[in-house]
């Protein structure tokens, strides 16, 4: 299956694509020092964040969608060195709205769960 969004962005920033299927997908990142948060490696959790974003973006798979909502939990840090995977699943969709799940884990364990509201738009969201 074919990414269609987000098709600019930066893995080393969000991770990279590794499987991707109609709405699932899975996004692997690997904690550089550039995340740490502190001087004993502990890795900020916008970089989990983002990492789940854009699990959830690429599970969607449309090139308008945008997020418009998030609940999240932090379950356990993330230290450099780690690779996170996140693992994205579409539970819901009604019109334009699709909620995806999202669940990642780093060394074993889980480290994030969050529920991720997105819209596909009709165009691009900077197209007035």
């Amino acid at each position: 299956m074919e990414q269609n969004t987000h098709r600019s962005i930066d893995s080393r920033l969000v991770g990279t694509v590794v499987e991707l299927s109609p709405g699932k997908s899975r996004v692997t990142l690997c904690a550089t020092a550039d995340m740490a948060a502190d001087h004993r490696g502990l890795v900020h959790g916008g970089f989990t964040f983002g990492l789940a974003d854009y699990a959830a973006m690429v599970a969607v798979n449309d090139p308008h969608v945008v997020l418009g909502a998030a609940t999240s939990k932090f379950l356990a840090p993330v230290t450099v060195g780690q690779e996170m995977a996140a693992a994205a699943s579409v539970v819901s969709a009604e019109g334009r709205k699709r909620v995806v799940e999202v669940s990642v884990t780093a060394a074993g364990r889980p480290v994030f769960q969050g529920s991720f509201t997105t819209f596909v738009l009709p165009r691009h969201v900077l197209d007035s």
